[in-house]
C-alpha cells in the first residue's frame, strides 16, 4: 500500500498562490495515478487534479482548469499542486489519493483510490 504525505496548505489572500505536495511512499508508483481531492466542512470530497504516472497525464476539475496545474517529480516520488489565483471557494482541506491502473473514466471518483493522506487545510480569504 502507498503511504502519502501531504504539505503546503495555509492561510491566503484572495488571487494568491500556494503550491501542496504529496510525497508518497512506495516501492513503484508504476500504473498509479495520484489524485487531489477536497472537502469543504459540510459537503462531500471533490475531486481537484489527477495525473497518471507512467505518461503523466493530466485531468482537471472545470472548477479549477486553468488555474491549477498539477505535476510529478519522479525522481522524488512527489506530485505538486500548484494553485494560483486562489479563490474563498478553494478553502477546504485537500487530499493525495493514490489510485492503482485508475482509467479515464474513473480517475474522477474518490471511489477508485485506495490510500489517502492525512489532508492540508487551505483557507483563502475575501
Amino acid at each position: 500500500q502507498v503511504q502519502l504525505v501531504e504539505s503546503g496548505g495555509g492561510l491566503v489572500q484572495a488571487g494568491a498562490s500556494l503550491r501542496l505536495s504529496c510525497t508518497a511512499s512506495a516501492r513503484t508508483l508504476s500504473n498509479y495515478a495520484l489524485g487531489w481531492f477536497r472537502q469543504a466542512p459540510g459537503k462531500e470530497r471533490q475531486f481537484v487534479a489527477a495525473i497518471t504516472w507512467n505518461f503523466g497525464n493530466r485531468y482537471y476539475a472545470d472548477s479549477v482548469e486553468g488555474r491549477f496545474t498539477i505535476s510529478r517529480d519522479s525522481a522524488k516520488n512527489t506530485v505538486y499542486l500548484q494553485m494560483n489565483s486562489l479563490k474563498p471557494e478553494d478553502t477546504a482541506v485537500y487530499y493525495c489519493g493514490a489510485a492503482w491502473t485508475a482509467t479515464q473514466l474513473s480517475i474522477e471518483s474518490h471511489n477508485e483510490y485506495e490510500s489517502w493522506g492525512q489532508g492540508t487545510q487551505v483557507t483563502v480569504s475575501s
